[in-house]
């Protein structure tokens, strides 16, 4: 997966439709999520879109499984991932993922319909990261 210093930087350079297909780009770059764990659990709630998120790894190198039924949801999630991806668990919890998606100004850049479960999204990743960081 790329960094999300990486991904900005192509977002910066792109406007409107291309900077949908990149997000849409990312979502297929995920890892692909087993259907058995789209369970409940992983769901994230009060998104418009179905989306999943699984922590795999351990405590010092955390990895996420993540998927939406949703393309552009989808790319947005790759996001969120990309901002904590193969990090300690401590690490993730402690990190203020909405000031590392600050630049890419998904306000204003998407409906409120897509981001408006950004925030649950980015709850639950840094749940699952203190809960093993936790359990360390």
């Amino acid at each position: 997966m790329r960094s999300l210093d990486d991904i900005f930087e192509e977002f910066d350079f792109l406007d409107g439709d291309e900077r949908y297909r990149l997000l849409i780009e990312l979502g297929r770059e995920l890892d692909p999520m087993p259907a058995a764990l789209r369970t409940d659990a992983a769901l994230v709630r009060g998104c418009s879109a179905s989306v999943w998120v699984y922590p795999t790894g351990d405590a010092d190198r955390l990895h996420f499984l993540a998927d939406s039924n949703a393309a552009i949801t989808k790319g947005i999630v790759a996001l969120v991932v990309a901002a904590v991806q193969d990090r300690p668990a401590a690490e993730v919890a402690a990190t203020d993922i909405m000031e590392r998606l600050a630049p890419f100004d998904l306000k204003n850049q998407l409906s409120s319909n897509r981001t408006q479960g950004v925030p649950n999204m980015i709850a639950l990743v840094r749940e699952h990261a203190g809960r093993i960081a936790g359990g360390a």
